[in-house]
């Protein structure tokens, strides 16, 4: 009887098998999407420059900025603004993204840290950075010590709230859980809360940073002969368009960089999400 009633389900309700979906939410990554967007971008911008519709004086043509990137590679100058650029970047946001990152772990691990030092970071976090420069300019100098002090500065705030951010958000179950298996605090921090607040701190990492080239861009404009932003700053004084946006192309394309290298952080750290 069994297989007579088998025999006789309709095929449309038979069991089938479902795809495994452990993965979660998984977008696929479409990096030429990104790449046809510039493609179009330019395109438009070169047409419509050669067509005349688009005046010299709004854009520059695509062109010109190529070959304006090209001088500059051939005298030189592109290495010269760009090197001292990178370094004051990678030292101020590695001081400000390091003692941010702390600090924010710190806050969201121990109530009396929290409690002390949440209020001071509210206060500071709302002040435009880069209104403080002269101050930093007066405590480090016209040298290299305010430009770094700022980029520290203006990445340690946003880092800091991302972090402790994160660290709240772990959910709570997976720490009683290991707390129920005896597991040690500190095998808890390292286990559990480290790397469930993994993302949210990547996450602030990536607006950082962003925040640490703005600034950066700021403190060059002040008293640096060198630098992809007083390079910006002299051909803005001279109103040479084709100069001024291939600096801005460079940061724009140093911006990308720096994303790109986050997700690589994210795909290496944070493998186990997939």
């Amino acid at each position: 009887m069994p297989d007579a009633t088998l025999a006789a389900t309709p095929a449309r309700d038979k069991v089938r098998a479902v795809d495994f979906r452990g993965g979660g939410f998984a977008p696929k990554t479409r990096r030429w999407v990104g790449i046809a967007v510039f493609i179009v971008l330019i395109g438009f911008v070169e047409w419509g420059t050669q067509a005349g519709w688009i005046s010299a004086l709004t854009l520059p043509k695509p062109s010109d900025v190529l070959a304006t990137f090209g001088e500059l590679y051939a005298s030189g100058l592109l290495f010269q603004h760009l090197g001292p650029s990178l370094t004051r970047l990678v030292v101020g946001a590695t001081i400000g993204a390091s003692i941010g990152v702390t600090t924010g772990v710190l806050i969201g691990l121990f109530s009396y840290i929290r409690a002390g030092l949440v209020p001071l970071v509210a206060a500071i976090f709302p002040i435009p950075k880069i209104a403080l420069l002269p101050l930093f300019v007066i405590w480090f100098g016209i040298d290299e010590g305010s430009k770094y002090a700022l980029i520290a500065f203006g990445t340690f705030t946003p880092t800091v709230v991302a972090t402790y951010g994160a660290v709240d958000n772990v959910d709570r179950t997976l720490i009683r859980m290991g707390q129920s298996f005896g597991l040690s605090w500190f095998s808890i921090v390292r286990k559990i809360v480290l790397p469930g607040a993994m993302p949210g701190i990547l996450s602030g990492l990536r607006i950082s940073l962003a925040i640490a080239i703005i600034l950066l861009v700021a403190a060059e404009m002040l008293g640096a002969e060198y630098g992809i932003g007083a390079y910006i700053l002299q051909a803005g004084s001279l109103y040479d368009l084709e100069r001024l946006f291939a600096g801005v192309v460079i940061l724009s394309i140093l911006g990308v960089i720096v994303s790109a290298a986050i997700g690589a952080i994210e795909r290496h750290l944070l493998g186990w999400r997939t």
